[in-house]
């Protein structure tokens, strides 16, 4: 058994909520899937591991001129981890993901506040294995175009959400915190 494929379940459940229903809002933009991205990085024996979630979903009513009406939702399907072949068979297990139980991790906002020169602060619930805990993210708005982009990096710690579990509950061969960043292209975004 490898090390590698539990370090990404760890970074993968940076966005997990687990049963996630759609939300009750339409979405008023529309997620441009091949420009964007969810990345991550964690440690294991100190070196950094880096991977990414090949499927995704976001739900966004974001008017950035009124973010106290707005609301945000992003699924990841925790199936679609990419890390390498070994790593990912691992992370499906029980232990990490347990994406046989828990397919999907999710971010539902409740939460959005203007901090002024396209940034916000995004708050709101993260659950990953059917563990919920609340997240603050800061994202930066910026727009060309038609299209928006929206761009952030927060940390998480992995056993707040009982990834990597069991055995790999040591910190000392992976670590606990986990980076996390994203890059999201919106159609559809009222201009900041």
């Amino acid at each position: 058994m490898t090390l590698r494929p539990h370090w990404l379940a760890a970074a993968t459940f940076a966005f997990g909520l687990a049963g996630w229903a759609p939300p009750v809002f339409a979405a008023d933009q529309t997620l441009v899937p091949a420009q964007s991205e969810v990345t991550f990085v964690a440690k294991q024996l100190g070196v950094p591991l880096q991977g990414r979630f090949k499927a995704f979903a976001v739900q966004s009513r974001f008017d950035p001129k009124a973010p106290q009406t707005s609301q945000l939702a992003l699924q990841m399907d925790l199936g679609s981890v990419a890390v390498n072949a070994d790593s990912e068979a691992e992370l499906a297990k029980p232990d990490w993901f347990n994406t046989a139980k828990f397919p999907k991790a999710t971010f539902q906002s409740g939460a959005i506040k203007a901090l002024g020169g396209g940034k916000f602060e995004v708050a709101g619930k993260l659950s990953i294995k059917g563990n919920v805990r609340d997240l603050v993210v800061p994202v930066q708005v910026t727009q060309a175009g038609a299209l928006s982009t929206a761009t952030g990096t927060f940390a998480l710690k992995r056993l707040d959400f009982k990834v990597g579990d069991g055995d790999w509950a040591d910190t000392s061969i992976v670590a606990n915190d986990v980076q996390v960043k994203f890059k999201l292209v919106l159609q559809g975004m009222p201009p900041l």
